[in-house]
């Protein structure tokens, strides 16, 4: 028994067997309670279906809360292809006697006065929710069972910590080295000069309200701009479309459709087949463009998804880099493409930045000592990245700022007098063009393209 409980571990991969022997670690350290916080697409189901899988060989009972059926749907095939059995405590399941037990959190919160299942190991699957009401009572009916946590995003909207559930966190994998080794996809990030003002937009529960937010981002130029970016930069290729609200994603979806592209919407009201034929149409090729709403973030694989476009601005660095990480799955030659209208990586950062996570609460605003995320934006192509010279992905060469010297492919030249004449009849031509159509027709003079034009224009309106 013990040889089969240890051959589960080492099927997982390199990465996935250290984080788990990371909360070994922890447990032998005399902790009650572990969060591991591994990156969208790591693979932490894998992780804590192998270490139910090695308990139920030790005679161990495990529970398995998640939230979402799409979240119950996963770990339960990973028990199968364990040779795990299990039950589920779901409406529509029937009850069972097995050791492990994959429970819906609306269905067991209901059902704890009635339950006899006695857990001595709890697993918290996307554990940022561990604090909230259903989720506390659940942990606390449980108190003597250890506690193992799973996200990939150890923050909260509303700046609650985790440490008053977790003694201790054990770091998985950084994004940025999940790519280099392949586990992950290598991605573009572009951000299309289109400024959009959201200082009048209240917050609600942390986070913008949706109902102002939908009446600002629902407008013709947004959605055409998504449009036609959409086509430029990922044409044909299986997408998402983070909405804000249901109106929102139909107009969205409606734009696409009218556009001659194969778009379906998804919301959670719909019904689960409906949701399941639109969600798995990305992999064979019934949908090019899913436009979502609350959906399409938590637990959902998809790998044959190569390109996020972001409709939904958010003050969550979770929710931004649970949309992102939607896409990153990696498939032979694949490069996600990240079209990012609402500049939410300017306010996150980059999915890849590595993040300094901590289980203490952390104030609503960001801290002083906090670093505000360092982005770049090609004038050229738009597309975003960190600090560097040239753009990734078009080449476009930035000028320096130092002693009139321009950094250009080849030898550097020196910037001659008569240059600088020109650059100051330039910039006075720049300041006369009041309008958009003034800066349109200044760029097509100088040969330059119109998304300088729409950068200038945008940058006075801020």
């Amino acid at each position: 028994m013990r040889e089969r409980g240890a051959s589960v571990l080492i099927q997982l991969r390199r990465y996935q067997l250290n984080a788990v022997n990371g909360l070994r670690c922890a447990f032998y350290k005399g902790h009650h309670s572990a969060l591991l916080v591994m990156p969208t697409g790591a693979g932490k189901t894998a992780c804590f279906t192998a270490i139910a899988a090695s308990a139920t060989e030790k005679g161990k009972h495990t529970l398995i809360l998640v939230h979402r059926r799409e979240l119950i749907k996963q770990a339960s095939s990973k028990l199968i292809g364990l040779g795990v059995e299990h039950g589920i405590i779901a409406a529509g399941f029937e009850p069972s006697d097995h050791k492990v037990q994959v429970a819906s959190v609306q269905t067991l919160v209901r059902r704890l006065n009635k339950t006899t299942f006695a857990p001595d190991l709890l697993i918290i699957d996307e554990a940022h929710h561990a604090v909230a009401g259903s989720w506390d009572t659940i942990i606390q009916y449980f108190k003597d069972a250890l506690v193992i946590g799973v996200t990939a995003t150890p923050e909260r909207l509303d700046g609650r910590g985790l440490g008053t559930h977790f003694n201790t966190i054990v770091l998985g994998p950084y994004v940025d080295e999940l790519v280099d080794d392949g586990y992950l996809s290598p991605h573009k990030v572009y951000a299309p000069p289109i400024g959009i003002d959201l200082s009048k937009v209240k917050m609600r529960g942390g986070d913008y309200a949706k109902d102002e937010l939908g009446e600002i981002m629902d407008r013709p130029a947004i959605t055409g701009c998504a449009v036609t970016h959409y086509r430029r930069l990922a044409d044909g290729q299986p997408a998402i479309a983070f909405c804000v609200n249901v109106a929102h994603a139909k107009s969205v979806c409606a734009s696409f459709v009218d556009a001659g592209y194969r778009a379906r919407l998804v919301t959670g009201d719909m019904k689960m087949e409906e949701r399941d034929d639109a969600i798995s149409g990305l992999a064979d090729g019934r949908t090019q463009i899913l436009c979502s709403v609350d959906v399409v973030s938590e637990g959902t694989d998809v790998p044959a998804v190569s390109c996020a476009i972001l409709l939904r601005p958010t003050a969550s660095t979770s929710l931004y880099m649970q949309q992102v990480g939607r896409v990153l799955r990696p498939q032979p030659g694949k490069v996600a493409t990240i079209i990012d209208h609402v500049n939410s990586t300017r306010k996150h950062g980059f999915v890849d930045d590595r993040r300094r996570w901590s289980l203490d609460a952390k104030p609503k605003r960001q801290r002083k000592d906090e670093p505000a995320p360092s982005v770049r934006q090609c004038p050229e192509c738009f597309a975003a990245f960190k600090p560097q010279p040239i753009c990734p992905c078009c080449g476009h060469v930035f000028k320096t700022k130092e002693g009139g010297i321009l950094n250009l492919k080849g030898d550097l030249q020196e910037l001659r007098k008569e240059k600088a004449r020109e650059r100051q009849e330039f910039r006075r031509e720049q300041a006369k063009a009041r309008t958009l159509q003034e800066l349109l027709a200044l760029a097509a003079k100088k040969g330059y393209k119109p998304g300088w034009a729409y950068k200038i224009y945008n940058g006075r309106r801020r």
